[in-house]
């Protein structure tokens, strides 16, 4: 039998667990979407139980496809969703109430209060976040100020917290191992990227006791083992990362300069930055790459709430498409957006606006404006979020020349096109786009010595196909100054 990596990717909308072989192609794939509740303006949750059902139910169904085609799952690779909170008890391992997602703005106005303390700059100079309510430690926080009994039960050791590769660990584990990696750890505001550890200075500020922490190790490393129970057998759990690190190793950006661009629920860009904790002049965040055998490998990200969600919204929200891939063909029906722009601010703006409370706004529309319109304006709104990424990187010095992509949205053919033509800049798209979980496979291949070395690993790296910039330059242009319109016009608003 071949060893294969199976990849539990826990995302924002949907648990899909993939079978790698060794030479990185899918063996076996499976989803299962999950539940959005969203109980109030700017609120987003998910039931932690159901993140840990459709995990495993997608595991074992993965698992079992792999190994009745011959292949055998030697170790397990993680990658999760990033900065999404879930508080539990340690010993029955239940969550105390609904993970808040990272998405969730309900701690807008305490990161609001802390910026006017002054205290930004301390923060970013040792974790390389902003303050925003995207990121962990608010979340934490709030948990244990708004559940009944939560601090004392803290106080008491009875709890633990971690965000979701945490929880998925100790759940497959049976609540022996309480652990995440350097990745996400760092996307906390709790962890010192410099030194690698979880900053007393900084629990203080955000008041979250040590006792709730996990430990953090390497992104490949012997994370336990899974409950034999669960699979059969048990397998060992041998790397972790965030969902972003994780695409970045996927897509092989291990060299200085080498930058990719995620389009799932979000946009995420990450650049490797090499040893260098490199601070941006542009609210660009300074993050952790990955962590092998104790060595930092920092990134530059940028980061976008809605990418594809604006498109689930079309068809979830607005239902004006059946689904994802109906967008491309409305999108190519007319010959533009018809002046429509669509700023998808629905749980605020992230890089490099950082304004939390904008909300998302349609402009434009005239008696004529249908729904191919407004796919195509929802699209065309994801290459100009990414458009202003690259302009606070280009201030910073960064100017790529090529721009690896991935995720769920960049199937559609016509949006790579328009994210080229946008940039103008040359654009690959891998021969393998489930860059996300490969990564994670990849970690826990490093670790089970399926892969020897980072090289071995970049080897696997194939294009499916080359984007080059095209389009005339004035239209670009007077597009690009319209959506700057439409993006001061929805902060106008919102104010």
């Amino acid at each position: 039998m071949q060893d294969c990596i199976l990849a539990m990717d826990q995302g924002t909308t949907s648990s899909r667990a993939i079978a790698f072989n060794s030479a990185g192609e899918v063996v076996a794939l499976k989803q299962a979407e999950f539940t959005q509740h969203y109980p109030a303006d700017g609120w987003v949750e998910h039931d932690a139980e159901e993140i840990w059902s459709t995990s495993l139910e997608t595991a074992r169904e993965a698992l079992q496809e792999a190994e009745g085609k011959g292949f055998r799952v030697v170790a397990i690779g993680i990658t999760n969703q990033r900065e999404t909170s879930i508080l539990w008890e340690r010993e029955s391992g239940r969550a105390l109430n609904r993970a808040i997602v990272w998405q969730d703005r309900r701690t807008a106005r305490t990161c609001r209060d802390l910026k006017a303390d002054g205290i930004e700059d301390d923060v970013q100079s040792k974790t390389g976040l902003l303050l925003d309510p995207y990121f962990s430690a608010t979340k934490v926080a709030w948990m244990l100020d708004n559940i009944d009994g939560a601090r004392r039960a803290a106080s008491d050791g009875k709890l633990a917290w971690g965000t979701v590769d945490s929880f998925l660990i100790m759940k497959l584990t049976g609540g022996k191992v309480h652990a995440t990696d350097a990745t996400n750890a760092s996307r906390t505001s709790l962890f010192n990227i410099r030194n690698q550890t979880w900053d007393d200075e900084l629990l203080r500020l955000f008041d979250v006791p040590s006792s709730i922490l996990p430990e953090v190790f390497d992104c490949a490393a012997e994370y336990g083992e899974t409950e034999p129970g669960l699979f059969g057998r048990s397998i060992p759990i041998l790397g972790v990362a965030g969902d972003q690190q994780a695409a970045a190793i996927g897509q092989c950006c291990f060299e200085e300069g080498a930058i990719k661009s995620t389009y799932g629920t979000g946009c995420f860009v990450l650049m490797n930055t090499g040893k260098d904790f490199i601070r941006s002049r542009n609210r660009l965040l300074t993050t952790v790459a990955y962590r092998l055998s104790g060595e930092t490998t920092y990134a530059l990200e940028g980061s976008i709430f809605i990418a594809g969600a604006a498109v689930q919204w079309l068809r979830d929200g607005l239902q004006i498409i059946e689904n994802a891939q109906e967008s491309e063909q409305l999108a190519m029906s007319v010959g533009d957006s018809g002046g429509v722009f669509m700023v998808p601010a629905f749980t605020g703006l992230g890089a490099p606006h950082w304004d939390p409370e904008v909300r998302a706004a349609l402009f434009g529309m005239t008696r004529g404006t249908g729904r191919a319109e407004i796919v195509r304006a929802t699209l065309e709104a994801v290459c100009h979020q990414t458009y202003d990424l690259f302009t606070a990187m280009a201030d910073d010095g960064i100017k790529p020349a090529v721009l690896r992509v991935d995720g769920g949205m960049v199937a559609n053919d016509w949006m790579v096109q328009t994210l080229s033509d946008t940039l103008a800049l040359k654009v690959d798209r891998p021969m393998v786009m489930e860059t996300t979980a490969l990564g994670a496979a990849y970690l826990a291949g490093l670790q089970a010595g399926v892969y020897g070395s980072l090289d071995e690993l970049s080897a696997n790296w194939r294009a499916d196909k080359r984007f080059e910039p095209s389009g005339d330059t004035n239209t670009r242009q007077l597009r690009l100054e319209k959506w700057q319109r439409a993006v001061k016009a929805a902060q106008a608003f919102s104010a």
